[in-house]
């Protein structure tokens, strides 16, 4: 084979293997920072498991982001998942599989706004192809004001894999 094709045949191998564990990673979401309750022995994290997860009391709303068309959106209110971490602090800074970091996020929002750490889109779970396994979204459509603003966009993170309270 020449150089080209053994470059393309790797960079296909890439592809499906990193595509095939995209699919595959485990919704999981560590919260750290200033939290009251932790669960990972010899740290201070409160870990999320899919399980946990999904025995959390649900919500939803109908939204559109910047990035979807108006869209179902389910998954857990944040302000559960602040609850029950015990979390004391006024910021949250989060963080993606991606590595994206978000700039500060108000706490406030969480109880304000009803934002929820959504884990489906339209009854779809989300994956990390489609901004999964969990984003944070805001109910946008109810607060156009206050919401449809170039600053808030940046609190919309996708791929959410860890939160830390500030």
């Amino acid at each position: 084979m020449n150089k080209l094709a053994t470059l393309a045949r790797g960079l296909a191998l890439v592809l499906f293997v990193f595509g095939g564990l995209a699919q595959a990673t485990p919704m999981q979401l560590d919260v750290t920072g200033n939290i009251q309750r932790t669960n990972v022995p010899g740290t201070h994290v409160y870990r999320f498991t899919e399980q946990e997860w999904r025995s959390m009391p649900r919500t939803q709303f109908t939204t559109a982001t910047n990035w979807t068309p108006s869209s179902q959106f389910s998954g857990v209110l944040l302000s559960d998942v602040l609850s029950k971490v015990g979390a004391k602090g006024t910021t949250l800074r989060v963080t993606a599989h991606d590595g994206y970091v978000s700039y500060a996020v108000p706490i406030s929002d969480a109880h304000r706004y009803g934002v929820i750490l959504a884990d489906q889109i339209n009854g779809k779970q989300l994956t990390l192809r489609d901004f999964g396994p969990l984003f944070l979204v805001y109910p946008r459509d109810r607060f156009p004001k206050e919401l449809n603003r170039s600053e808030v966009a940046g609190r919309f993170v996708w791929q959410v894999k860890s939160i830390e309270v500030r």
